[in-house]
Parts: structure tokens; sequence; C-alpha cells
């Protein structure tokens, strides 16, 4: 085993060397039975194995503390899980998809979460994890002073755009973040020079003037020694450090993989450097092991697989009446107990404090809605492109920089994806971001982040996690702004399980929605129309919250029902008056929310009159008004005296020529033509 020189020297006394040789035969134990219950398809799907890497997540393990610091990995994290303290019965448990596993078996071999052990889940897309660690980190950098997030990823994430984004964002922020790149040479089946031109990983991180050293990640004594020296500065109050570990899997990318890209004799070389044949052959060499403690540690690490997997295999499947269950959450779970200290509140100044106005635009109402879930709860911040010393492009959150200062109005650099899923990472850790994305069209960037971990998240961990996030962002067409700063994508996040998608129309769903959403235990979407944010109102005084689940009737009818939502409402509205003066009573109901949808208030009113236009910007294929219309053909189909109607977007891209915008957007004249088309003479008084 080499010498460690450093300030901050591993004590690498014999209790010690035992443990890390115990973690590491824990490890390798653990996986090898994997195997043997993989080929009797006891496990099934995917199985990334840790063989021979053992020694990186043993050394940073025993670097940090488990439990106060927190730990990201990727889908090969059956060997992180281990090291940061889980239970070896429940990880089987896992594996074998029985609902004692530490994820009540639905995250299986490459989602594996702790919240005792603040271990945030193994992530199956590559890079996915990056940014939660920095967001995790953010908060525990208001939250945890002195406490440290481990981020395990491979050599093949350095390529990915969140990578670079994340990297950048924790240096800039200077977050506590310990950024380990498990460099195992292969991308899947890409040799690493294949897919980089720097092959020096460690290297990438002085392009943020991040600390970075290169290190043999076959030697958990090395591996201990490096993480200490970063753990150490991080605790000082300094910034993210990135150690690129060298290291190498025994075993193929995962069950399927017939290694048709390396060699044996590669394999076999690297196998002469195996980090546990290599620490128990010093330990014996210099008397720190006998071989009866090599045989008894074996039998010991034996019997507790043994047991984990007779436990795993006598376990329970999750009654079928729980698959819903946690798809939305009740409560934030992580917070149960103990909470996390929460800082004293920053002073509001007196102007911020007192009343707002009655009457007000949507774009007040916004902003007066900010200003209050900021000054509610200390935990909140608001984070975006522009959102400070811009004011937002749509001049939202002008002035509350001056306000609330630079740490609770920050402004992101354009890197929707990162800046996204360190929003997440911050609502797993206690915080309660206010996340603004400029444009709906932008968030596309950010899709990943939002469906893969904001909204899959709680279910996939067994309902460990909530992520009680709300995410601004302005929607729809009518300003001449061109496609792709123009589409109507809501109804795209309405299609997810796990979200919740807002749109308030109104001035006083504008005022009220956000509290509701900041209260909300799940991630919500809000979606404001641009063309809204003029729009004024009188706010009734006695009105101070809004119900974030139900439709509203915004005007009686008896003829015909208008469904409708966001900037559609005032033309329904409107159509509803010229209606009214040919005899026709227009009801016009605002959906309000897109996820959950309020089918029930749809269709008690769709039974009454008996006729339907369903009015969306989306575009009408795979739209929110498909949706609708699917379900009261299922529900009502017998009791419609006429056919569904539905006017929406042309199918184009929104143009930037006015006269073509406007064709191409649903108009009022479009809604009363299809109203006419279904209600007959004879009904009009």
């Amino acid at each position: 085993m080499p010498t460690v020189t450093s300030p901050h020297k591993v004590h690498a006394d014999r209790a010690h060397l035992h443990a890390l040789l115990r973690q590491m035969l824990r490890i390798r134990r653990f996986e090898a039975r994997c195997v043997e219950l993989y080929q009797a398809q006891k496990i099934r799907g995917f199985l990334h194995l840790y063989d021979g890497e053992e020694a990186v997540a043993v050394g940073v393990a025993a670097a940090l503390e488990p439990g106060r610091d927190a730990a990201v990995a990727t889908y090969r994290e059956h060997g992180q899980a281990l090291a940061w303290g889980m239970d070896m019965a429940s990880l089987m448990a896992e594996m074998l998809g029985k609902v004692e596993g530490c994820c009540r078996g639905r995250g299986g071999s490459m989602h594996l979460f702790g919240r005792a052990q603040r271990f945030y889940g193994g992530n199956a897309i590559v890079g996915g994890g990056i940014p939660l660690a920095a967001g995790i980190a953010l908060a525990d950098k208001a939250l945890r002073p002195g406490a440290v997030t481990a981020c395990f990823f491979g050599e093949g994430a350095v390529a990915e755009g969140v990578f670079h984004e994340t990297m950048g964002l924790a240096a800039l922020w200077r977050l506590p973040v310990l950024f380990l790149c498990e460099n195992n040479l292969y991308a899947m089946g890409v040799p690493l020079e294949d897919s980089e031109v720097e092959t020096d990983l460690w290297r990438k991180a002085q392009a943020w003037r991040m600390p970075a050293e290169q290190i043999d990640g076959m030697d958990p004594i090395v591996v201990e020694a490096a993480a200490r020296r970063a753990v150490a500065a991080m605790r000082a109050g300094g910034g993210p450090h990135f150690i690129e570990a060298r290291t190498y899997r025994f075993r193929a990318h995962s069950m399927f993989d017939t290694q048709a890209y390396r060699s044996r004799d590669e394999v076999e070389a690297w196998r002469q450097r195996d980090p546990i044949e290599r620490l128990r052959h010093w330990m014996l060499a210099h008397r720190h092991l006998s071989e009866a403690e090599a045989a008894a540690l074996e039998a010991e690490v034996a019997a507790e697989l043994d047991a984990a997997v007779a436990s795993a295999e006598a376990g329970t499947l999750e009654p079928l009446a729980e698959l819903e269950r946690h798809v939305l959450m009740d409560r934030v779970v992580q917070e149960d107990g103990q909470p996390p200290p929460v800082p004293a509140p920053r002073p509001v100044p007196a102007a911020a404090a007192s009343p707002a106005p009655l009457r007000m635009t949507y774009r007040e109402a916004c902003k007066q809605a900010i200003r209050d879930a900021l000054a509610a709860d200390p935990r909140a911040f608001l984070v975006g492109e522009d959102v400070g010393k811009y004011g937002g492009c749509y001049a939202v959150t002008k002035g509350l920089l001056e306000e609330f200062g630079p740490a609770r109005i920050v402004d992101a650099p354009l890197a929707e994806n990162g800046f996204t899923g360190i929003a997440i990472g911050a609502a797993l850790a206690g915080l309660r971001p206010i996340l603004e994305i400029m444009t709906c069209n932008f968030s596309l960037l950010a899709l990943d982040q939002i469906m893969n971990n904001a909204a899959t998240l709680p279910h996939m961990s067994g309902g460990q996690f909530a992520v009680p996030l709300v995410i601004r962002m302005a929607t729809g067409g009518g300003r001449q702004l061109a496609a792709q700063h123009s589409h109507s994508l809501e109804g795209w996040f309405a299609h997810i399980p796990g979200l919740k998608v807002a749109v308030p129309a109104t001035v006083e769903d504008a005022r009220w929605m956000l509290a509701a959403a900041m209260a909300d235990p799940n991630p919500v979407l809000i979606f404001e129309h641009i063309v809204l944010y003029n729009a004024e109102a009188e706010l009734d005084a006695a009105v101070t919250a809004v119900d974030l689940e139900r439709a509203r009737v915004r005007r009686a009818g008896r003829d015909v029902t208008l469904v409708t939502y966001g900037n559609s409402l005032p033309k329904c509205l409107r159509a509803a008056e010229l209606l009214a003066a040919e005899g026709i009573e227009a009801e016009v109901i605002d959906l309000r929310m897109l996820r959950p949808l309020d089918s029930a208030t749809v269709a008690a009113a769709v039974a009454c009159t008996r006729r339907v236009v369903i009015v969306d910007e989306g575009w009408k294929s795979g739209s929110i008004s498909a949706e609708v219309a699917a379900r009261l053909a299922e529900d009502l189909l017998y009791e419609l005296d006429a056919p569904i109607r539905r006017v929406c977007s042309r199918e184009v891209p929104v143009p930037y020529a006015a006269h073509m915008e406007e064709a191409a957007l649903p108009s009022v004249d479009e809604v009363v033509a299809a109203v006419r088309a279904i209600v007959p003479p004879a009904r009009r008084s």
C-alpha cells in the first residue's frame, strides 16, 4: 500500500484497516450474490455491479459522516449505499422487489434511497443526480453548516451538459460538494479516449477554478486521504472539490453486456490491482491481519449476507392497492420528527409588509404573491434567469432583490437543466425554492430534471422524500414573439404523474395561487400567460386564499358549457356575452388546475347543459382539450345532445407576423361559431 503524505493523513490503525476491508468485502460479496439471484431470475431488469470499484465508495464514506453528510450516486450504487450505512437486508429486499425493501420494491437496483442515512439515491439518468447533489449542498449551506455532499458519477457523465452546468453553478455559489468521478475508462462500451479529447478528467474542473486532483481509485487509503483533504477544506468554508478516481469494473457494464469492447488481458491486468486483495495482503504482511481473522471476517460477511437473502426471499410484495400511493405526497416526510433548523427570518421593509392595494394588475399580483412567500418562510428563495437585477423578463420580480437581498433573490446563469436540478435538490434537503423559467419553451431544457427527478423521486423512493418546489414560467402567444417564445406547453407537463399544474387566469388566482402552491408538499408548476400580465382587476379584500384543486364556474349558463383555462378564459367570457345577445346562455368553466384535473365540476356542468365546447391554446392533438373530451365521452356520452367541440391553436409553430399569429391562436369568433354549430335555433330564446 502506498504511503500517504498529506496534512490530513488517514489514521490507519488496525481497527480502521479492518473496517475498510470489511466494508469492501461486504460490497463484493453482495454483488456476487446478486449475480446468483439474477441468474435464478429473482432479480430482474438492469443490474450494474460495483466489483473492482469498492475502494472509492468505502474510502469516501470513511472520510465523511454518513447521516450528517449526504450522498448522491449513479445506477451502479449498491456499493455506495452499503458504505453509507444502509441496511443490507433492506437493500437485498429492494433487489427482489419486496415491500420490505428500502424503497418498498419501487426503485430496484438502480434507485436505492435511504432517508435516515441522507442517501439521496441512485439515479438511472446519466448525470441526472449531479445537480441534485449541488442543490442538497445549497440547502446544507443554509441549514446545516459544515455538512458536505458527496456526488458520485462515472466518466461518461462528463459529456452531459448538466455536468458542465452544475459544475459552473457549484463553483459560482461555492457549494460544499465533493464531485467524485469514478473513471472506470468506459462509458458503457465506449472507451474514454473515443469520447473525450481531454482524458485527464480532473483538468476539466480547472475551467471553474475548482480544486481538483487525480488519484488511484483502487486504493481505499489513497481515496480516503484525498477525500479528507477536500472535506476539511469544505467544512472550513471552501467551495466544491473535484476528485477523479481512476478505477475499473471487473464485471460487465450490466448483465446484458458481452464486453466485446475490451480484452480479457486488460481485465486480468486490472484484477492484479484488486483493492480487496491488495489491502488484505498488505495487512497480512504487516501483521494487521491474521489468516484466522481473515477467515472470521469472511464468515461474518457471509452470515450477514445469508440472513439478508433469507429475509428478502421471505419478504412480501406490496399490495396492488398501494400502487398510486406517494405519486403525490400529503406532507414533507423528510421533515417528520426533527425538522432542520430554520434561520431567523430577514426583516421585510415596512413598504413591502403593508397591505397590497385592492386594485392591481396580474403582474403586480404575481409579485405580491412572491413577496408574501419570501416574507412568510425564511427557507423560501427565488432563483431563475434575470429575476434579480433585471427584475424579471416580464418585470414581475422588479424590486425584490433590493427588498430581500441576493441570498433570497438568486440570478442564475442560462443553465435551465442545471439550476432546475439544483432547486429540486434544495427542496429535497429542506429549502422552499420558487424557480422561474423565463418562458415555457425553455422549460424543455429542464424537462429531464422536472420529470425524471421532481415528479418521480417521491414514488420511486417509496415515499421517503417529497419535493416541495414551485416552478413559475410564462406561457402562450399573442405578443409577436414567434415560435420559440410563444407556445403553450402546459398540457405536456399535465401528462406527468407526480406534478401539479396550475394556470391562473385571473388576477385573484395570480395573487393567491402561489401561497397554495408553497403550502403543497409536491412540485407545482404555475403557468402565467404573457398576455395577462397587464390585465387589471379589483380584488375582494375578504379573499386571502384560493383552492388549488377545484375548477371555477366563471359564468352561469343553461345552453352550453365552455371549458377553458389561461388566456382563453377572457376570450370565452367575451364569446358568452356575444352569444347572450343571440339568446344563447353559455356557462364558462375555468379549469385553473390541469393536473389534477377537476373532472367532477366539468361533468356536473355538462350534465346540465348537455353541450360542451372546450377552448385550449395548446395544439389540438394530444392536448388538454383532448383529455377533457375523452373523459366526458367516457362518462357522459349518452347525456350529450350534440358532439363535443374543441377550439384550439392551429397545428403550426406560432408565427411572428401579427395576422398570422392571430389566425394561429383560438379566437372569440371561433368560439362563437363552435357554439352556434351545436346549439340549435330552437334552444335560443
